[in-house]
């Protein structure tokens, strides 16, 4: 509750907080509009790949052209200004940048950046989710050693769902269940990005008019990148994925605590403990009345019958028994609020939200049948969708995380709505992450157990 303090005695001791952002896209953007805003939060450098692209952005959300011109990254450190350059891994060996944001979305291209930085010291905010899922504790293990931060973003969901976990354990509850809105009906599984269009109601041409890309709005629509964040939520709280993934029960705001509550009490819940998604449409399309499409969700158990009463008497959303109640946050700006991470890692030396162990995973799993010599197209592509799973049931299973579903062959025929194994693809790219994600396996098994 004091970052702006801490960051305001930074910047009159002359010491501005130093930035590397690397990804320019839609999540870059907005961190880039709220940073111009902040005094003593010095963006020192952008990397992206297409240059062009992000001078576009930071001229698109307002920077004027004289302020991101600078050369190189030394003459934006000494000038106060920011070199845009097609180089991650310069800007993460840059001496003079204390934090840098992994905003791509690309799962391997996050971890090779993640690493770069922890290499160079550097505190690490992982907008890329994608990548956390798929190797995050070992990089948060790796981060630690170093003396660094790798950290969840917050205005992202899962930071903030991170955050509302804390809170109600910091109190003393015991916490149920954690999760988010989303827009979702059991059709939209298989949508592909040839049909996403019509699940979002625009015509053609609406989508002709703008930047869209139907991979990454496809993989919203299908329950993947629910999966993948819910995953995320569990290696950095501790919950549990439901075993058979993820179940998306329709629940607007006063039906949390009863939906997000066990079984054994009425619930739809296996048990106490887990994470899941509060869906803001019924299965048939209706929306739900008072949904939290945009928001995220905790709910808690009291512990007597005191705090029972005193759940009453303050007006706490519970359900019909009174002993189960849920707090939720109606909206995430997404970068506009990931400044709280960085100066969280910077000025405290905390992550807002850190996977802490390899607990969950998003699977890849096979939208329609697929045969021997297909090509696995990864998140929000025609081949699979993201399962959200206890870690050790993909571990028992020798799942392919969705983070490697990309450009691999199949060798084996998979069932549609069946989990793709190590086992039914041949891997002959980006090995190094591979081997990575292998490390992380092994170090979560069992003593004695073998790999799949």
């Amino acid at each position: 509750m004091n970052l702006s303090s801490l960051l305001t005695q930074r910047a009159a001791a002359g010491r501005p907080v130093r930035v590397g952002l690397i990804g320019a896209g839609k999540f870059g953007s907005m961190v880039l509009a709220q940073a111009q805003r902040i005094e003593g939060l010095h963006v020192v450098g952008v990397a992206d790949l297409d240059v062009a692209k992000a001078r576009a952005s930071l001229d698109r959300v307002g920077w004027p052209a004289e302020r991101y011109a600078a050369a190189t990254l030394a003459d934006a450190l000494t000038g106060g200004g920011t070199c845009v350059l097609p180089d991650a891994a310069a800007l993460c060996a840059f001496e003079g940048i204390e934090c840098v944001i992994e905003a791509t979305g690309h799962p391997i291209a996050g971890i090779r950046h993640a690493l770069a930085a922890i290499d160079g010291a550097k505190h690490v905010v992982m907008v890329n989710v994608e990548a956390d899922v798929l190797c995050g504790p070992l990089l948060a293990e790796r981060a630690r050693r170093k003396g660094v931060v790798y950290s969840m973003a917050y205005g992202d969901q899962p930071a903030l769902i991170c955050e509302l976990v804390d809170w109600a354990r910091a109190c003393g509850f015991e916490v149920t269940a954690a999760g988010k809105g989303m827009n979702f009906e059991p059709r939209y599984r298989y949508s592909t990005p040839d049909t996403v269009w019509g699940f979002f109601g625009w015509t053609e041409e609406e989508v002709a008019k703008g930047d869209f890309n139907p991979k990454m709005y496809n993989s919203f629509t299908d329950g993947t990148k629910a999966a993948i964040e819910m995953a995320a939520v569990a290696n950095g709280t501790g919950l549990d994925c439901p075993e058979d993934g993820l179940a998306f029960p329709p629940a607007g705001l006063q039906d949390l605590a009863r939906v997000f509550r066990p079984a054994a009490d009425g619930g739809r819940l296996a048990r106490s403990g887990l994470v899941d998604i509060a869906a803001s449409q019924e299965p048939d399309g209706r929306e739900v009345f008072n949904n939290i499409r945009y928001g995220v969700f905790v709910t808690m158990k009291a512990p007597n019958e005191y705090t029972r009463a005193c759940f009453r008497q303050y007006g706490l959303q519970t359900d019909p028994s009174g002993w189960y109640g849920s707090l939720w946050r109606p909206f995430h700006l997404i970068g506009l609020e990931t400044s709280i991470s960085v100066l969280s890692a910077v000025l405290r030396n905390e992550p807002t939200g850190s996977s802490k162990e390899f607990r969950g995973d998003a699977v890849a799993t096979a939208k329609r049948d697929l045969q021997p010599g297909e090509m696995l197209d990864g998140e929000g592509g025609y081949a699979v969708w993201a399962n959200a799973i206890p870690a050790a049931r993909s571990l028992a299973l020798g799942a392919l995380p969705i983070g490697l579903a990309h450009n691999v062959r199949l060798t084996r025929p998979v069932r549609k709505d069946t989990i793709v194994r190590f086992e039914d693809v041949v891997i002959e790219q980006d090995l190094d992450v591979v081997a990575l994600r292998r490390q992380m396996e092994d170090a979560a098994r069992p003593t004695g157990a073998r790999a799949a």
